[in-house]
């Protein structure tokens, strides 16, 4: 099932597959592609960040589950649902969120573009650390592959990218993606 392009269900859909990983755990101490994070860290990433990014840029807060090393499930589960809310607003494709890197974007393109993506090539860690379906959308791959190219030296001096991991030419598209962004495509997870 290709993903939408509209950031309200594509956050659903990409969202609703990170939880599937999510509720799939078995073990939150196992090691992740992301050198010096287990499990746990992935989601933990993803639910510290984001709310300090959409308090500063746009004076929303979100809801505040239990801590990830409390319950990493319901942590999601919680940051999760109020990101969904957001989205789902009718107000939200009329705000903007502002921030000195990026300027001032729709609220909802920001998300989409930033948060969204962030939890879909985060599935990958969490899948592949715990065993689980590690497949990713090739047209959504394909999307942010080129949006990154574009802006690779600005990302890579961020610091919040690897060092790009070298693939074959004719990789599919997901490898291409992992390896531009410093993943080792064949790392062995469990």
């Amino acid at each position: 099932m290709a993903l939408s392009d509209r950031p309200a269900e594509r956050h659903r859909q990409v969202a609703g597959l990170f939880g599937d990983r999510v509720r799939g755990t078995a073990s939150w101490d196992a090691p992740s592609p992301v050198a010096g994070w287990a499990a746990r860290d992935v989601v933990r990433h993803l639910t510290d960040w984001f709310p300090g990014f959409l308090a500063a840029g746009a004076g929303i807060d979100l809801p505040r589950g239990p801590s990830v090393d409390e319950d990493p499930v319901a942590a999601w589960q919680v940051h999760c649902d109020g990101v969904q809310a957001v989205l789902d607003d009718p107000e939200t494709p009329r705000r903007e969120l502002t921030n000195p890197h990026i300027g001032t974007l729709p609220l909802d393109t920001a998300i989409d573009r930033f948060y969204t993506a962030d939890v879909f090539m985060h599935t990958w860690d969490l899948a592949r650390a715990t065993g689980q379906d590690d497949r990713l959308d090739p047209g959504f791959c394909a999307e942010l592959l080129a949006g990154m190219a574009e802006a690779e030296e600005a990302m890579r001096s961020s610091g919040q990218y690897g060092a790009r991991v070298q693939v074959p030419g004719d990789a599919d598209v997901q490898t291409r993606l992992l390896g531009f962004i410093g993943r080792d495509p064949h790392w062995p997870g469990t």
